[in-house]
């Protein structure tokens, strides 16, 4: 859990003064989940002035090749411990137990359907994110299995039409485009070297260096490198209550709305 800079290079252009934001990540990373009160904090209260995109990372491509000496995981049982710390130190709930009752193989077909909702929208693609991390993070869904990941985008197409479309979504998941897209990821984390997720790098638009954020950090830790990056940045002060936050976000947990009612959050 470091934080160092980092120079970064991006074509990408976003409108002048906004900072860019891109997060490295996975469906599988329990440590991404636990961040996510912090994040959602970060993004409620710089709205309009931060834009983001995810990147998959990969972080099982399945049981034969993956070894995380850092936490001695090598086989899916290892894994619930781990995932039962993420659950103790954020307090976001989590089934660690699907580690025991019916295991992931791998994190490629979830990173793969969220590349294939991006390829939609941006918007497609984070909802659809926080929707299969809810399938296996709240549900304890096997999100390894397509049938699983074909499901969640039906049940988000249904809640949300006008984000995600059935057909296309379904595919696109079994298209070239979106493991292209995949691919194209896994290449940015070898590019710059990311071996732990979730990682952060913030830039301002325009600039070639920035500022990389990894593991799992408080709010504190993420506002302060936003501000290293754009030190004039200030919050949007806002005078909402929890029910107008739990709508914002419509989906939430507990925790998240716990980490929003924090000193300089939303009051209630």
């Amino acid at each position: 859990m470091i934080k160092k800079e980092s120079k970064l290079k991006d074509t990408k252009q976003t409108k002048t003064g906004s900072v860019e934001i891109e997060v490295y990540t996975d469906p599988l990373c329990c440590w991404s989940w636990a961040l996510e009160p912090q994040w959602r904090r970060l993004r409620y209260a710089y709205q309009g002035s931060l834009k983001w995109r995810y990147r998959m990372g990969g972080l099982i491509p399945n049981w034969d090749s993956f070894n995380d000496p850092m936490h001695a995981i090598s086989r899916p049982l290892q894994m619930g411990p781990l995932w039962m710390e993420a659950r103790y130190t954020s307090g976001m709930p989590i089934k660690d137990k699907v580690w025991f009752d019916n295991p992931p193989s791998s994190s490629y077909p979830a990173c793969i359907a969220v590349k294939a909702a991006e390829l939609q929208s941006p918007v497609a693609a984070e909802t659809y994110l926080r929707k299969v991390r809810e399938a296996v993070m709240l549900h304890g869904q096997n999100i390894a299995e397509w049938e699983v990941l074909r499901q969640t985008g039906k049940e988000l197409a249904q809640e949300h039409p006008e984000i995600l479309d059935t057909e296309k979504f379904e595919d696109d998941l079994s298209g070239r485009e979106a493991r292209k897209a995949f691919e194209e990821d896994l290449l940015r984390v070898r590019l710059h070297n990311i071996s732990r997720f979730p990682t952060f790098t913030m830039r301002l638009t325009g600039a070639t260096a920035g500022v990389m954020i990894v593991g799992y950090r408080p709010y504190e830790a993420l506002e302060k490198a936003l501000k290293q990056v754009a030190p004039e940045l200030e919050p949007i002060p806002h005078t909402t209550d929890e029910l107008e936050y739990r709508r914002y976000w419509g989906s939430i947990t507990d925790r998240e709305v716990q980490e929003a009612l924090k000193q300089g959050g939303v009051q209630p």
